[in-house]
């Protein structure tokens, strides 16, 4: 059987192949099939989408900033500035992602994906399929909420 061709990105990279398994058909699988290599194999490939999907968009954003400013009045280049201001936040986000994705990569290759870091419960396959990088499943994740928001309360 010959091997798919690889289209590139906008980047030049290489694109990763599509998942394994459909969505869908993850979904269907029995509870007994939590985290399996196909599984593990689905959401290997997703968050290597995710990761290379984010790098392209840094990018992108790297050269929005780096484009030289040619307003003309004092204005326009403040609002040039604060472009350029808004652009870094979302810059800083996107290099957070990528690092919740290389830790979620690294609990695949632990065998830990999957799986609640404070309770060791399964998280879940429809909210690992909502947000692949989570850490907690959803009670945890309220819980640690709920806790935050008391603490602010306290604090004012």
């Amino acid at each position: 059987m010959p091997k798919p061709m690889l289209s590139t990105s906008l980047s030049g990279l290489p694109l990763v192949p599509p998942p394994v398994l459909t969505a869908e058909e993850l979904l269907l699988m029995p509870a007994s099939s939590y985290m399996n290599a196909q599984q593990l194999a689905f959401f290997r490939q997703l968050l290597l989408a995710l990761k290379q999907q984010t790098a392209e968009h840094i990018e992108v954003i790297k050269q929005e900033i780096a484009a030289p400013m040619s307003e003309a009045d004092e204005l326009d280049r403040a609002v040039g500035e604060e472009e350029n201001r808004q652009r870094m936040r979302i810059a800083e986000r996107e290099y957070f992602l990528l690092r919740k994705i290389d830790k979620a990569l690294e609990r695949i290759d632990n065998n830990d994906y999957g799986y609640c870091e404070a309770s060791g419960v399964e998280i879940g396959l429809q909210r690992l399929l909502a947000r692949p990088t989570t850490e907690y499943c959803t009670e945890e994740k309220a819980r640690q909420e709920e806790l935050e928001r008391n603490f602010l309360k306290q604090r004012n």
